[in-house]
């Protein structure tokens, strides 16, 4: 037994020692690692509209201020602010008991005054009354008439109303406020905003350069009544306008002619006030190479592209471009049919790098760099500590 002992510790030994080696000797850390993924386009000519998007400001399409046409203290608003009111609805009410007691007086001057014409008439035939006198009595009946409708009216307005349908505003005025003392005080503003209009200016130098293009059959021109409107976070609103007005003079202050369009906004997304940015349609093309805006950039040499090879490796391409193709670069130089440009995971891409390229799909989010497109697995539990009966066995 004493002979038997140190030689199981010898092999106890060595089997640990045989454990503990992770790998052939002079293997580098990493060797087995996949190269990243990376999303690319196949470029391939196409037809295309070339697009311009030109700053704009969107408005009302109709606005109009409710202003107090009588005068009195108001004694209750009726409405809720910011919400949608119909044309006709009363908005406020004012003290009309002033207004109730002028219609009644001219009610009654009116009465009196009829009843001197009644009288009148057939006296006239007989002639009871000189024809002066029946004449003056036929005027006192229509200053009545007057003075009853403009008693009628002012009691009226002292409830009033909506002028339109739209989007009411906050209230200027409350209760207790002495209004129409002088003036028409500003009560609310009422703003129909379904639809809404957009008004931008278009550089009339393009406009002649597009002219230029079309006489020369360069370009053809393109259905520039329907436009799209990009929102403030570069995001496109899903509704398309129609362009509804063209000015026919230049503004000689810019030296761009003004244009106006309007888009549906059933939802009330688009608020007036908001600046946004219209794209425009201007011309079309039958075989134009069209590249994402996010895969172009820009260095010390001018703009270039990041492509791949047929064996995955990665190479920097300059290329010249010219306008815009909705949110795509239209290239004139440096890109041919079948060149693949990467799109997603440029911070992968480094040149001379060996790549994976899947296909691009639009509207896909960015790849996360450390995890080469694929979410990481569940981490590995480690493995159960050896029993002391084992260790001894």
């Amino acid at each position: 037994m004493k002979k038997i002992l140190p030689m199981l510790s010898l092999a106890l030994l060595a089997a640990c020692g045989d454990g503990d080696k992770k790998g052939p000797p002079g293997a580098p850390p990493g060797a087995g690692m996949p190269p990243p993924e990376v999303d690319v386009i196949t470029i391939a000519a196409g037809a295309a509209t070339l697009t311009q998007d030109l700053p704009g400001r969107l408005q009302a399409v109709r606005s109009a201020q409710v202003r107090a046409r009588v005068e009195g203290v108001v004694e209750k608003r009726l409405f809720t602010e910011g919400t949608d009111v119909a044309a006709g609805a009363p908005l406020f009410r004012i003290d009309a008991r002033t207004y109730q007691a002028q219609a009644a007086s001219a009610a009654a001057d009116l009465a009196a005054a009829q009843a001197v014409f009644a009288r009148y008439r057939p006296l006239l035939d007989i002639k009871a009354v000189s024809q002066q006198e029946f004449d003056a009595a036929d005027a006192r009946v229509k200053q009545a008439e007057a003075a009853s409708m403009k008693a009628k009216l002012d009691l009226e307005n002292a409830v009033p109303p909506a002028p339109i349908s739209g989007r009411i505003g906050r209230t200027l005025v409350t209760e207790g406020a002495l209004v129409g003392k002088g003036e028409a005080t500003h009560l609310v503003t009422i703003e129909q905003l379904d639809p809404i209009r957009v008004e931008f200016s278009q550089s009339y130098s393009d406009l002649l350069r597009l002219q230029q293009a079309f006489k020369g059959g360069k370009q053809k021109k393109a259905d520039a009544a329907k436009v799209e409107l990009v929102l403030e976070d570069g995001s496109l609103y899903p509704e398309k306008g129609r362009l509804q007005f063209t000015d026919l003079a230049v503004d000689p202050n810019s030296g761009a002619v003004l244009l106006r369009a309007e888009f549906p906004n059933p939802r009330r997304d688009l608020l007036p006030g908001t600046f946004v940015r219209i794209r425009f349609p201007q011309a079309q093309l039958d075989a134009a190479i069209r590249v994402p805006q996010r895969a172009v950039q820009g260095g010390a040499q001018g703009q270039f592209v990041m492509t791949v090879d047929a064996e995955g490796k990665v190479a920097p391409r300059p290329i010249k471009t010219s306008t815009m193709a909705g949110g795509d670069f239209i290239v004139d130089e440096g890109l041919k049919g079948g060149d693949k440009v990467i799109v997603n995971g440029l911070q992968k891409a480094r040149p001379g790098a060996i790549v994976k390229p899947l296909p691009w799909t639009p509207g896909a989010a960015l790849m996360a760099a450390p995890a080469a497109g694929k979410p990481p697995g569940p981490a590995a539990a480690p493995a159960p500590a050896a029993k002391p009966s084992e260790e001894k066995k």
